[in-house]
């Protein structure tokens, strides 16, 4: 196949990629800008931006297949930014795809687009949007995801995959983080109780993706569906963090900050950031604060009957490839 995935030299997206090559699939980019190591991999490269609507269509035109990668990330900024990237830019995708003639579309969308500040363990598909989001980020995930399931029809078939946690080699935002916050000795538990957590394998969520892209199809019963996607073996939180800082031979995280307290920080440190106009990601949020205090494990039920997934890489086994 001709298969085009957006965002193709980031962290999912170059993995997703690399696998389609290996499988034989020819293959293509679509992003902001060029990458040597897709070079490497003899993928095509298409330069442009999700709100590019006729860069996108150069792109997609000629393709069997299309992985929609490609997102605004984080925890801050502009509310418009993230709209134009992830929701406008997922308006486009799916434009360009039904301009062009492509009918089979898998979006990457995130766990966090049904977060509601509380513990949620083994939840299912079927918990609703919450009314109220903290940030950003997941309430235009929310919103693209809704988009990208309404436009399921009988010339356009449509699924979405919620990664939860992506980590691993490669990884330019999540593992760093942690390893750079733990050098620094700057990471906390939030509140007493730890709180069980699931994540997911780069290679893991990758072959995820391309499942979906195997079965999807005009009137498949994956069709118009989301789907959870996790390593299926919760682990406690700091137990995670601590098993990444130790593969850099650094010290676990010990120091404790009440969920109260980190709260309230949160909300200053935002106001704070809001009122200086400081475009920099505040060391506390609200949001931050619930996420680092709450249980979030989903069931992955659906994903392993209908998609047929299992995860190939444990997380023992993905740690080890985080030493190298």
């Amino acid at each position: 196949m001709i298969v085009l995935v957006t965002g193709g030299g980031g962290f999912l997206g170059t993995a997703i990629a690399r696998k389609l090559r290996q499988q034989g699939h020819q293959v293509r980019s679509y992003s902001r800008r060029h990458y040597s190591h897709l070079e490497q991999m003899d993928i095509q490269q298409f330069s442009g931006d999700l709100t590019d609507v006729n860069a996108l269509k150069n792109a997609v035109s000629g393709c069997d297949l299309v992985y929609h990668v490609a997102a605004k990330a984080g925890i801050w900024g502009d509310y418009a930014d993230y709209y134009q990237a992830n929701v406008v830019g997922t308006e486009n995708v799916i434009r360009a795809c039904r301009d062009c003639g492509v009918s089979k579309l898998v979006y990457t969308s995130s766990p966090s687009v049904i977060f509601n500040g509380e513990s949620m363990e083994g939840v299912d598909e079927s918990q609703p949007y919450p009314e109220h989001y903290e940030t950003a980020y997941p309430q235009t995930k929310a919103l693209a995801e809704q988009k990208v399931i309404a436009a399921n029809d009988d010339t356009l078939a449509t699924v979405s995959l919620r990664p939860h946690l992506i980590w691993g080699p490669g990884d330019n935002h999540l593992t760093p983080r942690i390893i750079e916050g733990g050098r620094q000795g700057k990471l906390r538990r939030i509140g007493r109780q730890d709180h069980l957590v699931d994540c997911i394998y780069v290679d893991n969520a990758a072959d995820a993706h391309l499942l979906a892209g195997e079965k999807i199809a005009i009137g498949s019963p994956i069709s118009g569906k989301c789907y959870f996607i996790s390593q299926d073996d919760p682990r406690y939180l700091w137990d995670i963090v601590n098993g990444i800082l130790a593969t850099q031979g650094i010290a676990p995280v010990c120091k404790t900050v009440p969920r109260q307290l980190a709260y309230i920080l949160g909300g200053l440190c935002e106001t704070i950031f809001r009122m200086l106009q400081l475009k920099k990601e505040p060391p506390m949020t609200r949001f931050v604060a619930k996420e680092l205090s709450t249980a979030h494990w989903f069931s992955m039920d659906a994903a392993k009957k209908e998609l047929g997934f299992q995860p190939k890489i444990s997380i023992e086994q993905g740690l080890e490839q985080l030493k190298h």
